[in-house]
């Protein structure tokens, strides 16, 4: 090395000690770059690596990218700096497209398992107002696609209503009646889950507690 590039390895020792990194071949691995990419900053070649291996080492040496333009960059940092930023709003551009793609691919699809109950329900629902007496279970089958749009997402539902269960604080909300933990309960309004976070906790009275009208 001549030097210049003697001056850029002695100040990139000098960052790799601040961010607590004892040799080029750590910065390296800890930062996920080649060693070349590690021997171009000493040589202050900033204007020829991409800008996500900057970030990288950045990060690692716990300054901003902006700055390893400045110190090791010389001429070249001002437009590097530019450069940096058009990269940088690209990759923003490019975020946001890839967001709303999904977005869209996500709508479209839940529209597709909808279709049948966004056709039907509301004549349904105007037949069900026109006729009192209509049996619910006709309703039923219009359900299903929400049903299954639903189970896709990972809902869980807990329990099933009118089924007698042990009280859980933790999952199940007292309405009506009292319960110590562990006695029999029965289910008025179910209950969700998704993964491991819980949505909804399952309405439940108590058995033998329920006042009568």
């Amino acid at each position: 090395m001549n030097q210049d590039q003697q001056n850029f390895t002695h100040q990139l020792q000098q960052l790799m000690q601040q961010g607590g990194v004892s040799t080029f071949k750590q910065l390296s691995r800890t930062a996920g770059v080649s060693e070349r990419q590690v021997m171009r900053l000493r040589r202050g070649e900033v204007a020829q690596m991409r800008v996500e291996t900057l970030v990288k080492l950045s990060q690692v040496l716990k300054v901003s990218a902006s700055e390893l333009l400045e110190t090791f960059g010389q001429i070249e940092a001002e437009s590097g700096v530019v450069a940096l930023r058009k990269e940088y709003q690209r990759l923003q551009t490019q975020l946001e497209q890839q967001r709303e793609t999904l977005k869209q691919e996500f709508q479209q699809s839940s529209l597709q398992a909808l279709e049948s109950f966004l056709l039907f329900w509301p004549t349904a629902a105007y037949k069900a107002q026109e006729n009192p007496q209509l049996p619910a279970v006709n309703l039923l089958r219009l359900v299903s696609p929400v049903e299954k749009l639903v189970q896709q997402w990972g809902v869980e539902a807990i329990a099933s209503v009118g089924e007698e269960i042990a009280y859980d604080p933790q999952l199940h909300q007292l309405i009506e009646g009292t319960a110590q933990p562990g006695q029999t309960v029965r289910v008025r309004n179910i209950g969700y889950r998704h993964g491991e976070k819980l949505l909804h906790r399952v309405k439940v009275s108590a058995i033998g507690n329920i006042h009568k009208a």
